[in-house]
């Protein structure tokens, strides 16, 4: 159901009332909401609602209740569609197989394998928060890492979501990573993930920026760029002189602001990019000088 001008949260109290096991709100227009501020959640323009419901549930009294609690004539555009019956908490494993980054680097669902005998195998599952490594920005994130020598280095992940980037950092062979994020879903998944992995022991997550002490051989921050210049001299400062720095969560045309944040502090590469979705992601990495 397509909403323009209807309160959302009007539509989701109808839906709950008439029994919707879960309600999704979707963007309708193709016009995203990327950059949110930390604790906003606002919705689309033209926004799209739908109801997960039994199937003996009342339709045409769903129907009659949104007409007459909305003040409507007619409703927004709609249909009705039959799901079968699946285990739906591991759907999202049927888009998900082994994928590698670098050289060895391989991430993967479960308990699947891959053929490479130098294969470093980071077992995933995101549960309800970002990154698998099917995302550019996260792609880019873990083709550096796999680049890198991280023997016996420490390092900070700001905007850890699943722990994917931590993860695979400890399975690379950081000897310390703090891991940072304020969803708590995101939290709960690192955790999960690093138990299932076997590096829990040398993982620190914390969900709050008070919760990082020190600096660190190596910083990366893979989130958005208005919470990177927003937090630039907080990310600069947990990096030793010398740290490696990696950036992402960047729309391509967002590079040069998000640079000139960070030039009192890190001298950068070359910006890598790639495409995705109709949009251009960029990677700045660089090295941390005196400032």
């Amino acid at each position: 159901m397509d909403l323009e001008m209807l309160n959302p949260a009007s539509v989701e109290d109808i839906f709950a009332r008439h029994g919707a096991s879960s309600i999704t709100l979707t963007d309708a227009g193709d016009k995203p909401v990327l950059e949110p501020a930390p604790g906003e959640t606002p919705l689309w323009h033209e926004t799209r609602i739908a109801g997960l419901f039994s199937p003996d549930a009342n339709l045409d009294e769903l129907r009659a209740d949104l007409l007459q609690s909305l003040g409507l004539d007619d409703l927004p555009s709609n249909d009705v569609s039959v799901l079968e019956d699946r285990a739906w908490e591991r759907e999202w494993l049927k888009d998900f197989g082994p994928m590698k980054f670098g050289s060895r680097l391989w991430i993967c669902p479960g308990d699947s394998s891959v053929d490479d005998h130098d294969a470093v195998v980071v077992r995933l599952d995101p549960g309800l928060a970002f990154g698998t490594g099917s995302h550019a920005t996260t792609a880019l994130c873990l083709d550096w890492l796999d680049g890198l020598n991280l023997q016996g280095s420490t390092l900070l992940d700001v905007g850890c979501g699943s722990g994917v980037l931590a993860i695979a950092a400890l399975s690379l062979g950081c000897e310390r990573v703090v891991a940072m994020d304020i969803d708590p879903q995101a939290i709960r998944a690192a955790v999960e993930n690093a138990l299932n992995n076997d590096v829990r022991d040398r993982l620190m997550v914390t969900n709050h920026s008070n919760g990082i002490v020190g600096e660190f051989d190596v910083v990366i921050a893979n989130i958005l760029a208005t919470p990177l210049i927003d937090m630039a001299a907080l990310i600069a400062g947990h990096a030793n002189v010398g740290c490696l720095l990696a950036l992402s969560g960047i729309l391509f045309e967002q590079v040069d602001e998000v640079l000139e944040a960070y030039r009192p502090w890190i001298e950068f590469d070359e910006t890598v990019s790639r495409e995705q979705g109709g949009q251009t992601w960029a990677r700045l990495t660089g090295r941390r000088i005196k400032g």
